[in-house]
This record gives structure tokens, sequence and C-alpha cells, in this order.
């Protein structure tokens, strides 16, 4: 999308995470609204539609034609796909506005989908949904790594691009996941509540991607599978990242506006 950033996390199919005891404690992506019709996942695949959620949990309701302002689009589009997540429970209106300039809001916080459907319909709307969410995650990170010189240099040596190949079992991803979740939780709060944020916090994007590798010969002319190099002084990457770039790297993604896949 030539789009605003989206900074919320989405989720697919992501399960509340356990505690020692196995008691499933408080999930902190509780606030969430759940796509499982093929139509709606379908409908919020549209790159402007997951750049209006984005904006409408990031900034606060907005009306159409703050929304134009902000997306370029024009207020007839904004109009029209604010009308259509209003469809399947994404956006309602909210008070205030005067006359026709009613302000829209977000129903949730973060929107997931099913991660597997024996529903071929559901599954292969999910698949697009995924895609539409990867695609986005690119763009945007594209856009960050070519605007990443304007940043301070603690901002420049904190931000973090790379990967590493782990051999894991499906329990072990699950486990390794549930953990980042609880990492996470206590900076989630900040999202909906500016007066808990460090005068010097940013909106920072936090992907999470993590898939099976699949063989061919990509993978089999990665360098090193396993393996990882660390950027030295100005290469991208902070220092001591992990970094592999198999030539099949493309990268994956909003927040829905908020997204993950």
């Amino acid at each position: 999308m030539e789009r605003p950033d989206i900074e919320c996390p989405e989720l697919s199919g992501c399960p509340a995470p356990t505690g020692e005891s196995g008691d499933p404690p408080t999930d902190p992506f509780a606030d969430r609204t759940r796509l499982t019709d093929p139509r709606a996942l379908r409908a919020y695949a549209h790159p402007t539609r997951m750049a209006l959620v984005g904006l409408l949990r990031n900034e606060g309701p907005l009306t159409a034609t703050r929304a134009a302002a902000l997306t370029g689009e024009s207020v007839a589009s904004c109009s029209y796909h604010l009308r259509m997540l209003a469809k399947y429970d994404l956006v309602q209106q909210a008070e205030g506005g005067r006359g026709r300039e009613k302000p829209w809001r977000a129903t949730t916080q973060f929107t997931d989908w099913p991660s597997h459907s024996d529903d071929p319909a559901v599954a292969d709307a999910s698949a697009a949904l995924n895609i539409a969410v990867a695609e986005n995650y690119y763009a945007k990170m594209t856009r960050a790594l070519e605007r990443r010189h304007t940043l301070p240099r603690a901002w420049q040596e904190a931000e973090q691009f790379g990967d590493v190949s782990l051999y894991l079992t499906a329990d072990e991803l699950t486990e390794l996941d549930d953990r980042v979740t609880e990492l996470l939780a206590p900076y989630l709060s900040r999202q909906s509540d500016p007066a808990s944020r460090p005068a010097d916090a940013r909106p920072v994007s936090y992907l999470r991607v993590a898939f099976v590798r699949h063989g061919g010969t990509a993978d089999a002319v990665s360098p090193d599978p396993g393996g990882c190099s660390s950027p030295g002084p100005g290469e991208a990457g902070r220092p001591g990242s992990r970094e592999v770039f198999p030539p099949e790297s493309r990268e994956v993604g909003s927040t829905g506006s908020g997204e993950s896949a």
C-alpha cells in the first residue's frame, strides 16, 4: 500500500499464552475481532481497508475527510471502505462530529483469523489475507529502511533487521511464540494509554514471523543454512544482529492495521 505505517500487531490463529500452572493468564491480545466469514476475510485484505483500521486504532476516531488526508485516498473512497469495514464489525461510527462529518472508531485493537480451516473457502480467504498482510509488512519495512538514515544514531542501532534458522517442533514453536507474547504484554497498554508512554518513546512495528522452510533450489543454495552473519557498523541491522539473506528472501505483512498472519 503507500499507506501509513500500521503499528498494532495483528494475530492469525494465535492462542492465548498459558502460565506455568497451565491456567491461561489474561490474554494481552483479548481486545480483538475474529474474522471467520470468507467474505469478511477477503474484504479485509484490501490495502486501503487495512490502512484505515490501523489509523483508527492508532490515531483514535477520525472522519472520512481526515482519513483521506492521512492516506492520500479520496473522501469518497474512504467513506466507502469505512462502510465496508463496518459491515464486518471492524469499525463503527463514534460519538460527536458535525452534520455529515461523523467520526469513525475501531471496534477493537487487534484482528485475528483462522490459521487452519477444513473449509476450503475459509482456508483460501485466510491465505489471501496472509499474503496481503505479508505484502504490507514488506512495504512498511522497505520504507523504514529507506528513511533509516534520518533517525538518531541510538534508534538506528536499536532497530533490528535479521533472521535465524532454527530446528523446532510445532510445540516448541508455539511455546516460543507464547514466551514472546509474555515479553510484549507489559508494553501493549501504552497503545491505548498515551500517558503511560515514556517521553522519548516512538511507535515501533515489531514483526513476528515464523514459517517452515520448504525444500527446493532456493534453500539448497542459501548460504550456510542455520548460520548467520553479523553486520558491522553502518550496515543494515544493529551490531550483532543475525542476518541471513537467502535468494528467495522477499519478506513478508496490519495492523491491519495492525496485522499479522
